[in-house]
């Protein structure tokens, strides 16, 4: 099984949150751990946004984006071409997604086009009902 992580799961992996456990659960039980490429700039903004709340020191903050940066070659990626933006179009129009979660969306639905077995794991309940109503899983978490 591929496991997809949108942000919301990803963040759960540098920062101790509930779920957290779980999803590194999940993600050593996956043949591969697949998110998009614009996660990171996602991920890098919910730590900042962490950090302006004061719910990170500066040294945490530090730490985290040092784990992420070491972590990141080990994901696989699913390039953001014309196709995936398009579907995205898409899905916002059918399932009324913001624009990112669409892309997430349309990120593992191009995952399972390839051939994979795919998990999508996010901790938005809008998101996943769209997900589940494209055939995805949602694992328990």
């Amino acid at each position: 099984m591929i496991l997809y992580l949108d942000t919301s799961a990803l963040v759960k992996l540098y920062i101790e949150e509930e779920a957290s456990q779980a999803v590194a659960e999940h993600v050593e039980l996956a043949v591969a751990t697949a998110t998009a490429y614009v996660s990171y700039v996602e991920a890098r903004a919910a730590f900042a946004r962490r950090r302006r709340a004061h719910t990170l020191s500066s040294t945490e903050l530090s730490r985290i984006v040092r784990e992420l940066d070491h972590d990141w070659s080990s994901y696989t990626f699913v390039e953001i071409g014309e196709r995936v933006v398009r579907h995205a179009g898409s899905l916002c129009e059918r399932h009324a997604l913001r624009g990112y979660d669409a892309v997430q969306l349309a990120a593992a639905l191009e995952v399972r086009r390839a051939g994979g077995d795919v998990e999508f794991a996010c901790f938005d309940a809008h998101l996943n009902r769209a997900a589940r109503r494209e055939g995805l899983r949602i694992p328990r978490l």
